[in-house]
């Protein structure tokens, strides 16, 4: 049956709480299979609604990633490519009148509110897409924004400081970038709490105000993305004793791109001690655990006002992070599980709980959700679909997608790939290099490119040949590259895109092209 969502009380639509993080390994939560009982809150989240166990960024790359979330479109199509940080040359903004979801939901009546990260562009910031909440910039903790530092000052908070930095050291022997830290505060005084603060601040200022209206409330955690900066309870919460090192930290880049190893020595993964992986792994698992509880704050500060039974919750991130899987950290031009798969739970009021799915979905799905959860019109969102119809536990719609997208740009450089994924293969097209293919039910670590296995060949020219085909519907045209430099059986489209090709239709469109 398709789901409709239980009217919020004094409403016709529900409140929305949106929770976010950054850089965040699925298997940190329990929900997932975590040990150690670290994420109490977002496994109460998961008990209390959907989990989806297949759930992908459309790229490992803050600002594009959350550029999808907000437009529900996919980043070749929005063409806000890379952080701006690394720019190499994109654009940074996405353009005037480009479709947002909080469009929509101001016209249906709702209040926004953005608390935290925000990265997603220069020149326009949240308030011109309607939030309310204080802008913090950047790609981590702004420790010395004014509004941090009045929120120290008033609680008589100690100001940032760190001790102990744990980095690598760079092939040539130059110090490599800081990876941990020692955070000299109290846990009142941690960024991830002054956060959790002012949503909890925003909620009861609109419940005050009493204005009957819905609201969409999201909160943007910087972390846990390096480098980790955590207090003493945090920091030393896991015992470094008892991390299982990744297995995919055995990788040898044999059959590779070379731009892996490449990332590899720029993090300065040899320098490290199996010792100081165990120790950082720890950290970030921390880090998760002290986000977890900023969460399970807002969650009580939302049943506390009466609105648990009216509130929608979405707990996503923007990506993944390596955290030493396949010898490298942060994020990349590397297409593996640990970075394009995230955590994607759902609890819609009136839904069932312990629902888990394990259909593909991806980030621009959630913006479909949340026009769909709005009562507004989700197809604009163009490249995302609504979940609802998966939070009752019954059978997906027949034409639900058996497979998921992933692009990349570049970071550092530009690096375009593409990437789909199905049931058991995954196929990497890295045009100007080494292609990948992934038997992900005999090598779940990807530890071992099976391009060339004869044995699969027929299994890659499937995949190479569906992605080139769903490029072209989709209009993404990598497909052309892909035609000149794989045995694709198809053309490369009109690659002069000139009217004087005699392979044309009437109307002056390429006959090879998909149909708009």
């Amino acid at each position: 049956m398709t789901y409709e969502p239980a009217p919020a009380e004094g409403s016709r639509r529900p409140n929305i709480l949106f929770l976010m993080t950054d850089q965040h390994r699925t298997d940190t939560l329990g929900a997932y299979g975590a040990s150690g009982g670290h994420t109490p809150h977002l496994d109460a989240l998961a008990a209390d609604g959907t989990r989806f166990d297949r759930f992908y960024t459309p790229t490992s790359i803050c600002t594009p990633a959350r550029a999808s979330l907000l437009t529900g479109y996919a980043p070749f199509r929005h063409k806000l490519l890379a952080n701006y940080e690394r720019n190499v040359g994109y654009q940074e903004d996405l353009a005037d009148g480009q479709f947002t979801f909080t469009a929509p939901l101001a016209e249906a009546g709702y209040r926004l509110g953005l608390i935290g990260k925000w990265h997603t562009g220069v020149r326009r910031v949240p308030a011109d897409f309607g939030f309310e909440g204080p802008y913090l910039p950047g790609w981590h903790n702004p420790v010395t924004h004014p509004d941090y530092l009045a929120h120290l000052a008033e609680h008589g908070l100690p100001p940032y400081a760190i001790k102990d930095p744990v980095r690598t050291r760079l092939p040539g022997g130059g110090p490599g970038p800081m990876l941990a830290a020692r955070l000299l505060q109290p846990v009142e005084a941690t960024f991830e709490h002054y956060l959790a603060t002012r949503a909890i601040e925003l909620l009861h200022r609109w419940a005050r105000e009493d204005s009957g209206r819905p609201f969409f409330l999201a909160t943007h955690f910087f972390g846990p993305h390096l480098p980790y900066l955590l207090p003493d309870a945090y920091y030393d919460l896991v015992d470094p004793d008892t991390v299982e090192l990744p297995l995919s930290l055995a990788e040898t880049f044999e059959g590779k791109p070379p731009v892996q190893r490449n990332y590899s020595a720029l993090w300065g993964h040899d320098s490290l001690s199996e010792s100081e992986y165990r120790g950082l792994i720890a950290a970030y698992r921390g880090y998760v655990a002290l986000i977890d509880f900023q969460i399970g704050r807002i969650r009580q500060a939302v049943t506390d006002l009466g609105l648990a039974d009216s509130t929608a919750v979405i707990f996503t991130a923007d990506h993944g992070e390596f955290t030493g899987s396949h010898r490298m950290h942060d994020k990349g031009p590397a297409m593996y599980e640990d970075v394009y798969r995230v955590p994607g739970l759902l609890r819609v009021p009136g839904a069932p709980g312990k629902v888990v799915r394990d259909e593909f979905a991806t980030l621009t799905d959630i913006t479909a959700t949340i026009l769909d959860l709005a009562g507004c019109d989700p197809a604009p969102a163009v490249d995302g679909r609504s979940l609802l119809p998966l939070v009752s536990g019954d059978a997906a719609p027949a034409s639900w997608p058996r497979e998921v997208i992933g692009e990349f740009h570049g970071h550092h450089f530009p690096y375009p790939q593409r990437m789909l994924r199905e049931e058991r293969f995954k196929v990497v097209v890295n045009p100007e290099s080494v292609c990948e293919l992934y038997d992900l039910v005999t090598d779940p670590h990807e530890l071992r490119n099976a391009w060339d296995d004869p044995a699969l060949r027929d299994a890659r020219d499937r995949l190479v040949r569906r992605l080139y085909e769903r490029l072209r519907e989709r209009g993404d045209n990598f497909h052309h590259w892909m035609a000149a430099v794989l045995d694709i059986g198809g053309p490369a489209g009109d690659t002069s895109l000139g009217s004087f090709e005699p392979d044309r239709t009437p109307e002056g469109r390429d006959s090879h092209a998909p149909t708009p």
